[in-house]
């Protein structure tokens, strides 16, 4: 495995405007001088972060999924250096699908000058989210899928019970109305931080402290938690009524699709992940990992095992979840 902090050694920084907006992160250095047609030798891969982090928590395996992908891991926007505009009165301007629609802009931009047209995803918690959406509003995008520790959207709040809620209290603390949860975050984004990340299954020790500090900083940056309530508000109202609509409709995406999970999770603990994703994406593969909700960070071996296993155009891995 690589080591170092922040673990980005074969990556240089981009800041691409795309869809109105500007979208920061990291791209793996290319094997061969650009532009050509044999400048992308690797398969195109996008990460996508989830909260509160930003595309830092790739940090553990980014080193050496470059070994055999071209990895584009982007900040969602209102996350890390990416814009955070203002939200809106129905929170369409950081629905998934305006998020998907970053997401795929920035893998046309990159494309287009590293010669591919489609690319594989790997996606954890929000980013799974908006990988979910971008598979709905983008088919043909996205060649295979990874989604990490996540259960669909819509089927996560209908099974909303009291043990949900206190496990998950973030959701229906950040949807209240602003400011009140911006204000309350913004005067102790750090407390936030280790309160949220900390109080999990691993605690903090899976994330060293400059990349603990880059968490804080980026949520203390003027915006940030304005952009972060409006990421959930978004998903407790218009992201649901797209769900809603793509599932009445019988919209399913035929892509390829494993779902990692942690054991020590709240998914696990709560929700039949697996079967959910299967009804939702049919023919979708996947099995627990001994973790808790930051996957790459707690088990980063295993997940990168499991990314090059499945999203290297292979067959996926048999079974679901181990006995």
């Amino acid at each position: 495995m690589s080591t170092g902090t922040p673990g980005f050694t074969r990556y240089e920084e981009f800041a691409v405007p795309v869809n109105g907006i500007t979208v920061t992160g990291r791209i793996s250095r290319p094997d061969r001088p650009l532009p050509g047609p044999d400048s992308a030798a690797k398969p195109p891969l996008l990460l996508l972060h989830g909260h509160p982090e930003t595309h830092l928590m790739w940090h553990r395996i980014a080193d050496d999924l470059a070994e055999h992908f071209t990895v584009v891991a982007p900040d969602l926007r209102g996350y890390g250096g990416s814009s955070k505009p203002e939200g809106d009165a129905d929170h369409a301007t950081y629905s998934k699908r305006e998020m998907a629609r970053d997401a795929v802009a920035l893998m046309e931009h990159f494309g287009a000058e590293r010669g591919f047209a489609s690319f594989a995803l790997c996606a954890h918690d929000r980013g799974a989210r908006v990988g979910h959406r971008l598979l709905l509003d983008h088919p043909g995008a996205v060649t295979r899928a990874m989604f990490l520790d996540i259960a669909p959207t819509l089927d996560m709040y209908a099974a909303t019970n009291r043990e949900f809620a206190e496990a998950y209290f973030h959701w229906f603390f950040l949807i209240q109305p602003s400011p009140l949860p911006e204000a309350l975050i913004e005067a102790n984004p750090r407390a936030y931080i280790e309160n949220i990340i900390g109080t999990r299954y691993a605690g903090l020790a899976p994330f060293p402290a400059p990349v603990l500090d880059a968490y804080v900083a980026a949520l203390a940056s003027p915006g940030a938690v304005h952009a972060m309530c409006e990421d959930y508000r978004a998903s407790a109202t218009i992201d649901l009524e797209h769900d809603q609509a793509d599932r009445d409709a019988g919209l399913t995406p035929e892509v390829p699709l494993r779902v990692l999970w942690g054991r020590h999770g709240v998914v696990e603990a709560l929700f039949d992940a697996l079967d959910l994703w299967a009804k939702a994406v049919p023919g979708a593969t996947g099995r627990s990992v001994d973790a808790g909700h930051y996957l790459p960070e707690e088990a980063p071996e295993e997940v990168l095992a499991e990314i090059l296993a499945f999203l290297r155009d292979r067959p996926a891995p048999t079974g679901s979840v181990p006995a």
